[in-house]
């Protein structure tokens, strides 16, 4: 798999697909069509690659980049930004990926922007919806990937305990072995 899929959520999941935003050069991972086309057949948002073009893929990142302007604002209590509040709806009002049933199964075939649309949908989804209040971005520095907090008192610090948690106790232990207090997410800021 060429992805992450930490959140199980397709549309917080595709936020994730700029990894360390803060970062003076962030990791892009949706740096090419196929690679487009690779996140929507792993997500399983669709079967089978879609044929993503050049504009797919910008019109791709924009909607990506206004989930994540939604999100972040949700998180700190800021009003939604009206132009990222449209092109979420826009890409969302398309007709999405619609799945059907063969001998073979159940199959997803979709165009970039019915897949695109389904990933919308989820954001609209959770940002509508309960899940909104379950908004959290993970507490190692330097990830910022959002999830949705289900844990017991929601006190989950991390976007996945494999890849951030483990590298935060491990850090953690460290600087309890030097001597050091360890550093929570409540204490980074």
């Amino acid at each position: 798999m060429e992805h992450a899929f930490p959140c199980g959520n397709p549309a917080l999941d595709f936020v994730g697909t700029l990894r360390a935003r803060r970062n003076d050069e962030p990791a892009e991972m949706l740096g090419s069509p196929r690679s487009l086309d690779a996140w929507f057949r792993e997500s399983g948002v669709t079967g089978g690659d879609p044929a993503s073009t050049a504009a797919d893929l910008a019109g791709a990142i924009a909607v990506r980049e206004a989930i994540y302007a939604l999100v972040a604002a949700r998180l700190v209590g800021h009003e939604y930004d009206p132009a990222a509040l449209t092109l979420v709806n826009e890409a969302a009002a398309q007709p999405d990926a619609v799945p059907q049933l063969s001998r073979n199964g159940r199959q997803v075939r979709a165009t970039a922007p019915q897949a695109l649309s389904t990933v919308a949908r989820a954001a609209v989804t959770i940002l509508g919806g309960p899940d909104a209040e379950l908004l959290k971005e993970c507490g190692r520095p330097e990830c910022t990937q959002v999830y949705l907090d289900h844990s017991r008192g929601s006190r989950r610090e991390w976007c996945a305990m494999a890849t951030c948690g483990n590298k935060m106790k491990a850090a953690a232990y460290r600087a309890r072995q030097r001597g050091n207090p360890p550093l929570t997410p409540s204490r980074q800021s």
